[in-house]
């Protein structure tokens, strides 16, 4: 998708073109705040530039992108525990923004939190990655590059279907193979299917399922067909983010609380609200049913600002 085309672009309804994503615009940050004074803090400084080059000087699709369209995204790894042998325990949070077209405005598509990062890093050591050979040679110094290449494909596959119906299968499909492939050690937890109910393989899996197709199409529809018209026809816009809300309780009602459907309202209640403030009644009320129902967390955020 190439973003200074579709600026100029006159949308309607019935008439969307398929446009394509573009790569990162990334930052990621680390913080070592709660590591023990006695480690080296400089080794952290290395490895924050040694990611934040990983990141945006890798080619991570086939297209050609200009500098202004790349996806904005940035990564909070907290290093929360250094253990012999320069291994670290962290957890990183993952965001990332899409443009809304007609406007200056900024949606949440990605905002995330992963608890269960663990990795070894030697400072100066190569920081790198192999989507043929993912575990490496040490699944321990491999399992960083590992995640990061993961959540860099699964922003890719959120922008791509937020463009165009399924254009995100190819980039869900690349996480998946991270997953099948992952570093694996008894240290090493997120890639599997018994390290919890929220996780890497949990995301993936909902993301790739031919059971969950209809997230793909909330995707779309929330973003193309909901937010890109909001300023050319907030009613019909209205209406499809609405529609979302009905592809995804259509989820919920066979498989409630899913991965996929909590990874797609993450950052999105304050955004939500303001969507459904100003509709009719009626609108409003089925818009409180249903959020109240999907989005538990902020059922009662609902509730109180939708009256």
């Amino acid at each position: 998708m190439l973003r200074t085309v579709f600026s100029l672009l006159i949308l309607s309804v019935f008439a969307i073109p398929t446009l394509h994503a573009q790569e990162l615009q990334a930052k990621i940050s680390v913080n070592a705040a709660r590591v023990s004074s006695t480690v080296d803090k400089k080794v952290f400084s290395t490895l924050q530039n040694a990611l934040n080059n990983f990141l945006n000087n890798r080619k991570w699709t086939n297209e050609t992108f200009a500098p202004s369209e790349k996806i904005v995204c940035n990564f909070l790894l907290n290093i929360n525990e250094a253990s012999e042998g320069n291994v670290y325990r962290a957890s990183l949070v993952i965001q990332a923004a899409r443009p809304v077209y007609n406007s200056a405005y900024e949606s949440p598509l990605v905002n995330f939190n992963d608890d269960a990062v663990v990795f070894r890093y030697v400072e100066f050591q190569p920081v790198e990655f192999n989507e043929n050979r993912v575990s490496g040679n040490d699944p321990l110094a491999s399992n960083l590059t590992a995640i990061l290449a993961y959540y860099v494909n699964i922003i890719l596959g959120m922008d791509f279907d937020s463009f165009a119906l399924r254009g995100g299968d190819p980039y869900f499909q690349k996480a998946l193979n991270i997953v099948n492939n992952a570093p694996d050690s008894r240290d090493i937890t997120g890639w599997r299917n018994f390290d919890g109910q929220r996780n890497r393989y949990w995301l993936a899996d909902n993301l790739t399922s031919s059971r969950y197709t209809l997230i793909h199409d909330a995707i779309y529809s929330y973003y193309r067909l909901g937010l890109d018209l909001m300023y050319e026809n907030e009613p019909a816009a209205r209406a499809a983010v609405l529609n979302t809300l009905n592809f995804l309780n259509n989820i919920n009602t066979e498989t409630p609380n899913t991965m996929g459907l909590q990874f797609f309202f993450q950052g999105k209640s304050k955004e939500l609200v303001g969507i459904f403030k100003k509709t009719t009644p009626d609108e409003k009320s089925r818009a409180v049913e249903l959020l109240s129902k999907l989005d538990i967390s902020n059922s009662n955020t609902y509730k109180q600002e939708l009256k």
